[in-house]
């Protein structure tokens, strides 16, 4: 979706700044949350769901923060080598997009209103939690994309909050095997923000974005991608080889020409061209998290 094609103010200028290909993010980890129940015996459709909507939510609000947040920090500029942000580019003014992510955060609390009556107080925590680091992700008085501290928080929200968080209120514990299963959408979740970080690095050290791009250059975040990938493929390994899980658990290795493919995409792209690897990306984490999510559930019969 381009500039020209869509009008300030409209859904559409909402719905682009809602970054579709990143919503796979918050939907692979509930879905591996749900399968680590289904093998603890606790599955449950309602808290599924709830669990879905709220991830989703929680996601699209953390976009709309980042995107009005980075703007009015300069982060966003004309010179932005990025797809398109909607209060950069003039679609959605700051007010309204605040109201959005308002409005979006709301609905959040109240998917979590009726999780809190299914799996208790610890539903409050985890959601509170969640809204404000997506808000001090970028916003607030020590933002934590700006001080290298954003790979460290998508790791734990989009792995161990959201995958052990889903496995809680369907199950009502957190099974030792979540805490594992966590790692491998938390890494390749964070893989997608190296791409971004290694993509901007320039323009984010000249808005005094100090990510870890930023701080140790590309070859750092090129290790780090690397390194993220190639703990999503040793958990199931690991898991296997230890007894925890049956060999099922082993179909996200399926996925390895996908993550081969990417890598070398890395390390031979730069610039605005690296804006076709974060889809990429996504799209690893959404065959690798699914095939894991589908080698757990097969464990029971």
């Amino acid at each position: 979706m381009t500039r020209k094609a869509v009008r300030p103010g409209s859904l559409r200028a909402y719905v682009l700044a809602c970054r579709p290909p990143t919503l796979a993010a918050a939907v692979v980890p509930v879905a591996v949350g749900t399968a680590c129940a289904l093998v603890a015996g606790g599955f449950r459709a309602g808290p599924a769901l709830a669990a879905l909507c709220g991830a989703l939510l929680l996601q699209v609000g953390a976009n709309f923060a980042n995107d009005v947040f980075d703007f009015e920090k300069g982060a966003d500029t004309a010179e932005r080598l990025g797809p398109v942000r909607a209060v950069q580019a003039g679609l959605v003014t700051p007010r309204a997009m605040r109201i959005g992510m308002a409005v979006v955060f709301g609905a959040a609390t109240a998917i979590g209103g009726y999780l809190v009556t299914v799996a208790g107080w610890p539903v409050i925590a985890i959601g509170l939690s969640s809204i404000l680091c997506a808000i001090a992700y970028t916003g607030g008085p020590y933002p934590l994309g700006y001080h290298g501290l954003g790979d460290v928080f998508v790791l734990a929200f989009f792995g161990f909050v959201a995958v052990c968080g889903t496995a809680f209120v369907e199950s009502g514990q957190v099974p030792a095997l979540a805490w594992w299963a966590a790692l491998p959408p938390g890494a390749l979740a964070t893989a997608i923000l190296v791409v971004n970080n290694v993509r901007d690095r320039e323009t984010d050290g000249r808005a005094g974005k100090r990510t870890l791009a930023v701080r140790f250059g590309r070859v750092f975040g090129l290790g780090e991608y690397v390194a993220l990938v190639l703990v999503a493929y040793a958990v199931p390994i690991a898991l296997v080889v230890g007894g925890l899980v049956g060999p099922y658990a082993l179909l996200p290795l399926a996925s390895t020409p996908l993550a081969v493919l990417v890598v070398q995409k890395l390390f031979r792209t730069e610039g605005r061209a690296l804006n076709a690897l974060l889809g990429e990306t996504a799209r690893l984490l959404v065959v690798h998290g699914l095939l894991f999510a589908a080698g757990l559930a097969l464990q029971v019969r």
